[in-house]
C-alpha cells in the first residue's frame, strides 16, 4: 500500500502482482498504467475489466491474463452455490441474489460502486449458469449492532417435476465445503427449500475473520479471501506471463 496510489508503481516496478481494491472507476486506469508497466492485476473492484473468477468454480481452469477480475462480495457468496446449482439442472428460468451488509462496511467505493456492482454480479451470474433472466439487490442495512452479510438466492426453474432435490443438495453440501477451505465462516443458514411459490430457496451467511477487520464486515473477507486464493492458484503462472514465457 502506498499513499502514492498509482503513481507509487511508475516510480518501483519490480513488482509481479497488485491487488486493485480502490473503485470500478479508478480502476479501469490503473489497468491501463499497470498493464504499460507489465504488472499483473487481480481486480476486487466491480470494473469487470479482466476474466472474472470464482475460486472454487474456475480458480484451477481460468486461463491467466493480465487481470483478473473478483467480481462483487455478493458474487463471490452467491456464484458458488448458484453455479452447484445449475450444474445439477439446466432446467432454471431466473436467480434473484439479495445481499445485505452492514453499513459500516460499506465504504465510499462500495457506494459509488453500486450501479456497477450489480451490473457485474447479473453478467457474472449469466457468464457462469447461461440463464438470461436474473436480478440482483444490494440492502445496506443500518441496524445496531451491525450485521452480518447475508446472501439469499431465489430460483425459478421451468418444470419442476425435472428437478432432482437429492443432486442439488449434494452439490451444494459440497460446494460449501470447497468454499470454507477459503472462506473459514461461510455458513448455511437457509438449506434449500422450496417456498409457496415454487421457488427454490438458499441462504448463506458470511462472517469475517476479525482479524484487522470486524466480524460484521464479512463482504470485505469474501473477496479478500476469494483475491488471496487466487493469487495462490496462479502466482506461478503470472511469473511466466511476466517473463514471457
Amino acid at each position: 500500500t502506498s499513499i502514492d496510489g498509482i503513481d507509487f508503481f511508475t516510480k518501483n516496478k519490480n513488482y509481479d502482482i497488485v491487488f486493485d481494491c480502490t473503485n470500478a472507476y479508478d480502476a479501469v486506469r490503473h489497468y491501463e498504467v499497470l498493464k504499460e508497466l507489465n504488472i499483473k492485476v487481480i481486480d476486487l473492484t466491480p470494473a469487470k475489466i479482466g476474466e472474472i473468477c470464482v475460486p472454487c468454480i474456475n480458480g484451477d481452469s481460468l486461463q491467466v491474463t493480465d487481470n483478473i477480475n473478483m467480481i462483487t462480495c455478493g458474487g463471490q457468496a452467491s456464484l458458488p452455490l448458484i453455479d452447484a446449482i445449475s450444474k445439477s439442472t439446466n432446467n432454471i428460468s431466473y436467480i434473484e441474489v439479495v445481499s445485505q451488509i452492514a453499513t459500516k462496511s460499506a465504504g465510499m467505493s462500495t457506494r459509488i460502486n453500486i450501479d456497477n456492482y450489480i451490473k457485474t454480479t447479473e453478467y457474472a451470474i449469466r457468464k457462469f449458469t447461461k440463464v438470461d433472466e436474473c436480478k440482483v439487490i444490494l440492502n445496506i442495512n443500518p441496524a445496531e449492532p451491525c450485521v452480518f452479510m447475508q446472501t439469499t438466492i431465489f430460483i425459478k426453474f421451468h418444470d419442476l417435476e425435472q428437478i432432482n432435490y437429492e443432486h442439488i443438495m449434494c452439490n451444494i453440501y459440497k460446494r460449501l465445503h470447497e468454499v470454507k477451505e477459503y472462506v473459514p465462516f461461510y455458513e448455511l443458514v437457509i438449506p434449500p427449500m422450496l417456498n409457496e411459490n415454487d421457488i427454490l430457496m438458499v441462504s448463506v451467511k458470511v462472517k469475517g475473520s476479525g482479524d484487522d477487520l470486524p466480524s460484521y464486515a464479512g463482504n470485505l473477507d469474501i473477496i479478500n479471501a476469494a483475491a488471496v486464493e487466487t493469487a495462490r492458484k496462479h502466482v506461478n503462472s503470472f511469473a511466466l506471463l511476466k517473463s514471457g514465457k
